[in-house]
């Protein structure tokens, strides 16, 4: 077959030494976006992947009958008022909306009337205590630099801001909605350069008078890739300031009494610092102080203390660790003759919820639930009550809400997702298998019930990293994939907090390859048992995903024969010099250090290419405006395999995307991408349905 035309590039002797190891990097001119000749290799990289896909119209126009369920988000209350996102199916952005006092329904922010182009995004969004102020942030284009708001929710006239860098900031109110606490990065003149992206500070700003004069409260002189949280309870009282160093899967924690110091210079008392666990506060009505955490329980339980002792040495468990459960979330609720803890876990990724009794943390019951999905947030009135809400999901099921009511012990459905949907019937099977070092591995394979016998093109999907599980959920993607024929198999690897934070700390740092190990035993399991073969198997990742397959290609390039790899890491000797990459090297390690660049050095996608190797048909797919993951990894990456690709049959394509990024994005352009991922995969997998 007649090798594709790749555009030329060029390929530079560069190199540099690292702990006595020659680190080659032929491709770093691909790193500057503003650099000519990396504009012109774009350009012709996707005038190359526009002019090579086929089948996209028709799984385009499925994936977008399957979205037009829509969603509908869990509702929150503040005072008298509710608030909850909802998408109907032609719109492009979720709508957030408010229910008065007197029942009427009525729209907030709709990010589209904001801006028609669908290019701005609502990030966030926090009511004040009493339900009259709204703060809410938006960004443009994909790049999550959120600008925080604040509207009057009955006259929706904006009465503050925009307060800029404010990216992944929590908002905490004060009772009264004149002031609230919020995070915001220092700005660039104030920070060494290139650094303009950490430096983070809590400041507490009056709501109406100018950002500058915000006071800073905490975080001078801490680690620069610290995030913070900031809360304070329901009563106005307790104020807790939580930080973490990046991505670490631990906190410290201090709380400050704001009845007995002034809230723009808290007495902050330390909870824990120092600690290699992550922990929470809740301050109940009941006056207890609710301690979540997973310190000396790394599946969770839930302590009670006494709020004046919010020490560690303090904590009684209420609900203790369960042995093969990880514990999610928790709700109170009080206005019952014997008040109650409704308790959420996932067990092996599939959600329940107990009932406890708040006094004692005994079992009295289970929370009806429709199936054996994924249920988010589990939402109380902050003022008590005797209900509560909760989100659920599965493979065949756009997201409901869910209403439990604990007087009767009857679960109802409170909202369904908008729009009517036929779904095609699927099965989804939850298979175990063992990894490389006798590990067991739990994976979710779905497929159509009519499929027969004999393998079929599959899709092998995994994440493994930042304690983030894979747990059942709606997906047009995966429901045209199956409907067409394919099989779909989701594995529960190392990394993921599946198993809670033991089973994260496995697949990170030094532990990382066994992530990788484990994806390739769940295509070598798919394969001995008949569900495809290696000439039918692709493997699809997104971020610390596609570092994943990424990994995978480089290292197992026979057993697969496609590789959709999404907004990936991929050079992991230079990945904390870009977007959020050294808030990451808690999780991955730094290449600074000689023992760690070690671990990174033995897996780096980019750097272990090899001329002359039949790699897998890989498609990249990275975005513009991505200020978390930059698109030179897979830049980078693109030239190289396409340098060494020894199969012409098997391409290497880019598709380069502008104005969005990482996160959310209108309706249509994720169609758009899942058409593109689909079709290819569809067409070196040998799916023909499509």
């Amino acid at each position: 077959m007649t090798p594709l035309p790749y555009p030329p590039a060029r390929r530079d002797d560069q190199a540099e030494e690292l702990h006595g190891i020659r680190v080659p990097d032929p491709y770093r001119w691909l790193e500057d976006p503003d650099d000519p000749a990396t504009k012109e290799w774009l350009d012709a990289q996707q005038t190359l992947f526009t002019a090579t896909l086929d089948k996209r119209l028709a799984f385009r126009a499925r994936i977008a009958e399957l979205l037009r369920s829509g969603s509908v988000g869990v509702p929150v209350w503040r005072g008298k008022r509710s608030f909850f996102m909802r998408r109907t199916p032609d719109q492009e952005h979720s709508v957030l909306y408010t229910v008065d006092p007197d029942g009427t329904e009525r729209v907030l922010i709709d990010p589209m009337a904001l801006d028609p182009s669908g290019l701005t995004t609502l990030d966030s969004w926090q009511p004040d205590k009493e339900g009259r102020l709204l703060a809410y942030q938006i960004s443009v284009g994909g790049d999550e630099e959120s600008n925080v708001h604040v509207l009057d929710i009955g006259s929706g006239d904006r009465v503050d801001g925009p307060i800029d860098r404010c990216r992944y900031s929590p908002i905490a109110w004060l009772p009264g909605g004149e002031a609230f606490y919020y995070v915001r990065r220092l700005p660039a003149s104030a920070v060494p350069a290139g650094e303009d992206q950490y430096h983070r500070r809590v400041f507490l700003h009056q709501v109406g008078t100018p950002s500058d004069e915000d006071v800073e409260i905490f975080g001078h002189g801490m680690e620069k890739t610290n995030y913070y949280g900031v809360g304070v309870s329901r009563d106005g009282r307790w104020l807790t300031i939580s930080a973490s160093r990046g991505t670490a899967p631990r906190n410290d924690l201090w709380v400050a009494d704001l009845s007995a110091s002034r809230p723009e210079s808290p007495a902050l008392v330390t909870v824990q610092e120092g600690v290699d666990a992550q922990t929470s506060l809740h301050f109940g009505r009941d006056g207890r102080l609710y301690v979540f955490t997973d310190r000396d329980a790394p599946r969770g339980r839930v302590c009670v203390t006494d709020p004046q002792r919010p020490g560690h040495e303090h904590w009684r468990d209420l609900i203790p660790e369960d042995p093969e459960a990880v514990l999610s979330d928790y709700a109170v609720l009080d206005e019952l003759g014997s008040p109650v803890m409704l308790v959420g876990w996932t067990r092996h990724a599939i959600s329940e919820i107990t009932v406890h009794d708040l006094a004692t943390g005994a079992k009295t019951g289970d929370v009806p639930t429709p199936g054996l999905g994924t249920i988010g947030a589990i939402i109380e009135r902050p003022e008590g009550g005797h209900e509560a809400w909760f989100s659920y999901t599965d493979n065949t099921t756009p997201p409901t809400i869910q209403r439990y009511d604990a007087r009767t012990g009857r679960t109802t459905l409170w909202a369904s997702s908008p729009g009517a949907v036929e779904v095609p019937p699927v099965t989804t099977e939850q298979v175990v298998y063992t990894s490389a070092d006798g590990t067991e591995v739990h994976m979710l394979v779905i497929s159509r019930p009519d499929a027969g016998t004999g393998p079929r093109p599959t899709v092998l999907y995994g994440y493994g990293g930042f304690g983030i599980s894979m747990t059942p959920g709606y997906s047009a993607s995966i429901l045209t994939w199956v409907e067409a024929g394919g099989v779909y198999a989701i594995a529960q690897l190392r990394g993921g907090g599946e198993q809670g934070e033991e089973w994260h700390r496995a697949g990170m740092l030094a532990g990382k390859p066994r992530v990788y190990e484990d994806l390739h035993a769940a295509a070598e399991h798919l394969i001995a048992t008949g569900v495809t073969t290696s000439a039918m198997l692709g493997i699809s990742g997104g971020s610390n995903g596609g570092l994943l397959v990424g990994a995978a290609l480089t290292q197992r390039p026979d057993l697969y024969a496609a590789v959709v790899c999404s907004a990936p890491l991929l050079d992991m000797i230079r990945y904390e010099r870009f977007g959020l990459g050294a808030t990451w090297n808690v999780e991955y390690g730094s290449a600074d250090v000689a023992e760690e660049f070690a671990w990174l050095w033995s897996y780096s996608p980019y750097h272990h290419v090899r001329e002359g190797v039949s790699y897998p048909a890989t498609l990249f797919s990275v975005f513009a405006s991505d200020t978390r993951v930059h698109p030179m990894h897979a830049w980078k990456m693109c030239a190289a395999l396409q340098h060494a690709q020894a199969d012409p049959g098997r391409p290497i394509l880019l598709r380069n995307e502008t104005e969005v990024g990482h996160g959310a994005r209108a309706v249509s352009k994720s169609v758009d991408l899942a058409a593109d991922q689909l079709s290819f995969l569809a067409e070196h997998t040998g799916l023909r349905g499509g």
